[in-house]
């Protein structure tokens, strides 16, 4: 059978990472539309069986000011979700996904930004998120903003700074505000590409890097296993 990941992506680094193997592994084509260049009209006609992954990026999803395009990609979304098709979000991606089904998504009282478990609840504990149990493994955060919990979402997963760190709508939408894609050996791609706000917050290179080097394998097999189950069970 032949089928397609849409993944919408809005910072050339941020793709799908190491769960772009899981996906892959499962029959998908890889298809990336690209933010704010790539028309969304193309979802409208997409398989039934197709898969919608966003991603994420340093903007906020109420910037419509300077990002018109973001009003269209927030329809196009809940047109997909509309349809019943299996999605995808991750940070931004999570926040456009909250937004889609009539959510408010504002700036938060903080970066979180570095590596810390998440705590599950007993919905995720029951879930695939139990992978990603902050017993098994650590977590990357790295958001300033975040969400109202969008009506008939259930929340699976929390932190003590964000509340609100991964939730899903029925068995096919699932949505993470935080990286479980991230891929160590490509790390300094975004202590790069986000070094201002790292300087701005005040946060060590040095140490993102050392938590990367020491978490990013176990999380990258963690998350294998989560998103792998997920998509199994589509």
């Amino acid at each position: 059978m032949s089928r397609t990941a849409w993944i919408i992506r809005h910072l050339a680094f941020e793709d799908l990472g190491t769960l772009g193997e899981s996906v892959s592994a499962r029959g998908y084509t890889l298809r990336y539309l690209e933010a704010g260049v790539d028309a969304f009209d193309v979802l409208a006609d997409a398989g039934v069986d197709d898969l919608l992954v966003v991603l994420g990026g340093p903007i906020g999803v109420y910037q419509t000011d300077r990002y018109p395009w973001l009003l269209t990609e927030t329809v196009a979304i809940a047109g997909w979700l509309d349809s019943g098709r299996a999605a995808l979000g991750i940070c931004l991606g999570a926040q456009l996904i909250a937004a889609a089904l009539g959510a408010r998504v504002y700036p938060g009282h903080g970066k979180e930004i570095g590596w810390s478990p998440l705590t599950l609840n007993d919905a995720g504990k029951a879930s695939p998120l139990r992978h990603l149990d902050g017993a098994l493994t650590s977590m990357l955060h790295w958001h300033g903003d975040t969400f109202d919990l969008p009506a008939n979402a259930e929340l699976l997963a929390s932190t003590g700074m964000y509340p609100h760190q991964a939730y899903r709508v029925g068995a096919r939408v699932l949505a993470f505000q935080c990286h479980p894609e991230i891929d160590a050996g490509r790390f300094e791609q975004w202590l790069i590409g986000h070094c201002d706000e790292l300087d701005a917050a005040g946060i060590g290179f040095g140490v993102l890097r050392a938590q990367t080097a020491a978490e990013g394998t176990r999380l990258r097999a963690q998350a294998a296993l989560c998103v792998g189950e997920w998509l199994d069970s589509l």
